[in-house]
């Protein structure tokens, strides 16, 4: 089967290409804004790439020469960055998964896997999972949310439009790998904050709120569950998360720290604040989306495809920390571990301020 990847560079496709390189028969085709070098080594080596700004004009016509003859398309491009500049983020993250899905149409691929996320849904409880009928609405005061929310309603009308054509959208929590630590410290939590200290294994303080309760899964996991979708006939949306619950509490009992509660308005100013002076690359929307967001049942994705995490959370965050204190990177262009990007000290002496320059 020819299976694309649109946004196989980044942290979620890297571990795809990973495990789709493991399936016989399986011809992979990347597309990113910036392809991997020709040295940028596995798993990229192995994947026929182009190169497709999705947002860009012309992107539906060059998409539909890409995908025509694909069993598959595996949708991943989004942009988390230059958060400063929201209308860039709209024109990738919306109109260029608009562009993706009218190329998909006009290809005749007969099946779409797109990577929703736990963000898309709507503010939900803290103290038990929901299914995949809580309403993928958004939570106010996220962009992230609110784009993930408008391309899932794109997915509904593509769907009563096209109903021939299977969609799938897997919705995970938050994604770890070692292989990702670098741009994820990058693209959020900026120069200034001493990752090296992590070789320690040591969070000496941990802020505490009631709803600070998070879930993760590895990003191995995940793509095996992109790799499951794609070779079955499943339909519909489907809930990714590893065991436990990731709670301040549990973070701090595992890296030797101290918990402080913090009230959320407090939280919410230092978010705010930090970010307008360019100190950190997130806005205060992201801590919205952790306060806010549900915790998820992943009993559909064991029931129908079979998936169950080999990785629990706490082991997943360890090998990301571990990532960070020694900057661990890939050789893709997102994925680069380079000295002089936004998101790293030499990126600021040269202008590069967090969250304001686009890092890609």
């Amino acid at each position: 089967m020819r299976i694309v990847v649109v946004g196989a560079s980044g942290n979620s496709g890297t571990a795809i290409l990973r495990r789709l390189g493991r399936e016989a028969g399986a011809e992979l085709v990347g597309v990113a804004r910036r392809v991997p070098d020709e040295d940028a080594g596995e798993p990229y080596d192995k994947v026929r790439w182009h190169s497709c700004d999705v947002g860009a004009p012309g992107a539906v016509e060059r998409l539909t020469e890409v995908f025509a003859g694909a069993g598959a398309v595996v949708h991943l491009a989004w942009q988390i960055q230059p958060s400063h500049d929201q209308r860039m983020l709209h024109r990738t993250n919306v109109a260029g998964s608009r562009a993706v899905f009218e190329a998909v149409v006009r290809a005749g691929v007969p099946s779409l896997v797109y990577a929703s996320s736990v963000g898309a849904y709507a503010p939900g409880p803290k103290d038990r999972p929901v299914s995949e009928r809580w309403p993928a609405t958004g939570v106010p005061g996220s962009s992230y949310s609110r784009d993930k929310a408008e391309v899932e309603a794109l997915l509904d009308r593509l769907e009563r439009e096209h109903p021939g054509l299977r969609v799938v959208r897997l919705r995970p929590g938050l994604i770890f790998q070692a292989a990702a630590a670098t741009q994820l410290t990058r693209y959020f939590l900026g120069p200034l904050v001493p990752v090296r200290l992590l070789r320690h294994g040591r969070l000496p303080l941990v802020p505490t709120h009631r709803r600070l309760r998070m879930q993760a899964v590895h990003a191995d996991d995940v793509a095996d569950a992109y790799a499951r979708s794609v070779f079955s006939d499943v339909r519909g949306a489907v809930n990714l998360a590893a065991d436990p619950v990731l709670t301040p509490e549990l973070v701090a009992r595992h890296f030797h720290g101290w918990t402080v509660p913090v009230a959320a308005p407090v939280l919410r100013a230092a978010a705010a604040l930090s970010w307008r002076a360019r100190l950190q690359p997130v806005d205060a929307g992201w801590l919205e989306l952790a306060l806010n967001a549900p915790l998820m049942s992943s009993e559909r994705a064991e029931r129908e495809l079979g998936w169950h995490p080999t990785v629990d959370s706490v082991s997943a965050l360890k090998e990301l920390f571990t990532g960070m204190a020694y900057r661990r990177h890939t050789g893709s262009p997102p994925m680069s571990g380079g000295s002089g990007l936004a998101g790293r000290p030499l990126g600021v002496l040269r202008g590069r301020l967090a969250g304001q320059t686009n890092p890609y």
